[in-house]
């Protein structure tokens, strides 16, 4: 793998805590949709015990000029160094990999059990999914606590009804309080813990599970698991689909530790 050093041309942020990053895109540098890359800061002004050098998705589709990644802004060196970059400044990424890509048949449903910033590879999947026509059925459940903290959730809303192929159930574990029959406002029952949505959820509730699933998919033993997000969730994920009977051959996972 050859190794580029590119410039940060746009950066903002997508979620409540997650930022994307926009970076010149080399001429001569092809991806699958769903790889990863390695990037390396340049004589960063601080550093840690962490190193100078993260692997991350790309969430841009290939078709797309600029380079994007996107990340949650924990408090680590990497991360401030990484958010406070002016534009202009250049980084080195080198060591594409990854097979969390998909298959170049389109004999089976392919379903994407997702949590969080695990988000950011399927990003690139569907879009070029959409971009590319392809016949592949896909399903994407996509768990997030709250409506702002879900990354890119208006862009695949928006993807669903561009690609007929495609179905996103997006829940939230830990929403705005929804309306309830009365006419008032009901609440979690932990309403008053932590941070609440401002945003009005009306769509799925609570964590990913078989019911869940099941409500959307036929038969749980056809379709191909792609999962990715913080290794507790995956762990579940994988632990779910072992209790369904689901075939290993049909399960592909990419764990995003906190970094």
């Amino acid at each position: 793998m050859n190794t580029y050093t590119i410039k940060l041309i746009k950066k903002e942020e997508i979620a409540e805590g997650t930022m994307a990053f926009y970076f010149e895109k080399p001429g001569n540098f092809n991806f699958i949709a769903g790889q990863y890359m390695t990037v390396t800061l340049l004589n960063p002004p601080e550093t840690d015990a962490e190193g100078n050098s993260r692997f991350l998705s790309i969430a841009s589709a290939p078709n797309e000029k600029s380079l994007m990644v996107a990340t949650r802004m924990r408090d680590t060196a990497f991360k401030r160094v990484l958010k406070n970059l002016p534009i202009g400044s250049e980084i080195k990424i080198d060591d594409l990999d990854g097979s969390f890509y998909l298959p170049e048949k389109s004999i089976q449903p392919i379903v994407f059990l997702i949590g969080g910033i695990g988000i950011t590879p399927v990003y690139s999947i569907l879009k070029n999914a959409a971009y590319q026509k392809l016949p592949h059925q896909l399903f994407l459940f996509y768990s997030n606590k709250r409506p702002e903290g879900a990354a890119f959730l208006k862009e695949l809303q928006n993807l669903e009804k561009e690609n007929l192929n495609f179905k996103i159930v997006a829940t939230m574990t830990d929403p705005t309080p929804r309306p309830d029959r009365s006419g008032g406002e009901g609440r979690s029952p932990d309403q008053s813990v932590g941070k609440k949505s401002k945003q009005l959820w009306q769509g799925e509730t609570g964590f990913i599970n078989k019911e869940m699933i099941q409500k959307y998919i036929g038969d749980l033993n056809s379709p191909i698991y792609y999962m990715s997000g913080p290794p507790s969730m995956v762990k579940t994920m994988r632990e779910l689909l072992e209790k369904i009977g689901v075939s290993e051959n049909n399960i592909r996972f990419e764990e995003f530790s906190g970094y």
